[in-house]
C-alpha cells in the first residue's frame, strides 16, 4: 500500500500545482506515493466524476487550483464531508492580492496558463543556451533565434545568458583564425546574427586577469596584445562576410549591450515581409 496518494486538480494543465506537489514530496526521503492529475475541469459534472474516482482514505491529499466558486464549493464539501486533507494553492493568494489592491480578481479559469507558458518558454531558452554555448554544436545556429559570434572574451556567454532569460534561443561562437567557421553560419539570414567585438585594449587587461585568475603563465599568446589584434581583424572578417551588425562591448554592462540587441532584433523582425 502506498504511504500516500495525492490529487491534483486544476482548471487549466495543473503545472503550477504539480510544482508545488513536487517540490514538497523532494522533502520526504524514500516516501512511496502516487501523483493522480486531472487538467481542465470546467464543470461540475466533470468534477463529481472525479470525486468519485477519488473516493474517500485516510492517506489521499487533494491539491487544487480553481477559480470557479461552484467547483470550489463542491471540492470543499467533498473534502469535508470525506475527511481529506486539501490544499488550495490559489485563493489565499487571489484574496491577498485583491485586499492590497482593491482589484476584484477575473476569475478566468487558466488564467495562470500564460504565466505558465512563460515559464516554460524562458526554461528552454536557458537550456538551449547552455546546449548551445561556445560552438558546442554548431547545428544550433539554424535553429536558434539569435546567433552571437566574436572573439573570446567580448562577453558572448553572458549575454547569451542574460537574453535566454528574456525568452530568446541563442547560440553563440567563438571566432578563432585557426578554426574555420562553422558552414552553418553563412546558411542562416544575417538579421540573426551578431558580431561582438571589444577594443584591444580591454581584451588585452581582461585576458591577463583571466590568465592570472587560472594561474597560467602571464607570457601566453592568448594576452598578446599582436595576437589579439590578429583575432579581431579575423572576427570583423567574417562578420563583414556574415553581414551582421557588430557591436562594441566595451565599457559596456551587459544588460546595455542586451537591450541594443533586442531593440535590433525587433526592429528586424518587423521589417520582414
Amino acid at each position: 500500500m502506498k504511504d500516500l496518494t495525492i490529487y491534483i486538480l486544476s482548471d487549466s494543465i495543473g503545472e503550477t500545482a504539480e510544482q508545488i506537489v513536487r517540490a514538497s514530496i523532494a522533502q520526504f526521503d524514500g516516501l512511496d506515493y502516487d501523483l493522480k492529475k486531472f487538467s481542465h475541469i470546467r464543470s461540475v459534472t466533470m468534477l463529481n466524476n472525479i470525486m468519485e474516482e477519488i473516493g474517500s482514505g485516510e492517506n489521499n491529499i487533494l491539491v487544487y487550483s480553481l477559480v470557479d466558486d461552484v467547483l470550489l464549493n463542491n471540492i470543499k464539501k467533498f473534502c469535508d464531508i470525506h475527511n481529506i486533507v486539501s490544499i488550495d494553492v490559489l485563493t489565499p493568494t487571489i484574496i491577498a492580492i485583491e485586499r492590497v489592491t482593491n482589484q476584484m480578481p477575473s476569475t478566468k479559469p487558466g488564467a495562470l496558463r500564460k504565466l505558465d507558458e512563460d515559464y516554460f518558454k524562458r526554461v528552454e531558452a536557458i537550456e538551449f543556451a547552455v546546449r548551445y554555448d561556445d560552438g558546442k554544436d554548431p547545428r544550433g545556429l539554424l535553429i536558434c533565434d539569435l546567433a552571437i559570434i566574436g572573439i573570446s572574451r567580448t562577453s558572448k556567454t553572458p549575454l547569451s545568458m542574460y537574453l535566454a532569460n528574456k525568452n530568446y534561443r541563442v547560440a553563440n561562437i567563438p571566432l578563432v583564425p585557426e578554426t574555420p567557421a562553422p558552414e552553418e553560419l553563412f546558411q542562416i539570414p544575417a538579421r540573426k546574427v551578431i558580431g561582438l567585438t571589444n577594443s584591444p585594449e580591454n581584451l588585452n587587461k581582461i585576458r591577463k586577469e583571466r590568465l592570472k585568475s587560472l594561474g597560467l603563465p602571464m607570457g601566453s599568446s592568448y594576452s598578446d596584445l599582436q595576437r589579439i589584434l590578429e583575432e579581431i581583424e579575423y572576427a570583423h572578417d567574417i562578420m563583414k562576410r556574415v553581414g551582421c551588425p557588430i557591436i562594441d562591448v566595451s565599457n559596456r554592462a551587459i544588460e546595455e549591450t542586451a537591450d541594443i540587441i533586442m531593440s535590433y532584433l525587433k526592429k528586424a523582425n518587423n521589417t520582414i515581409i
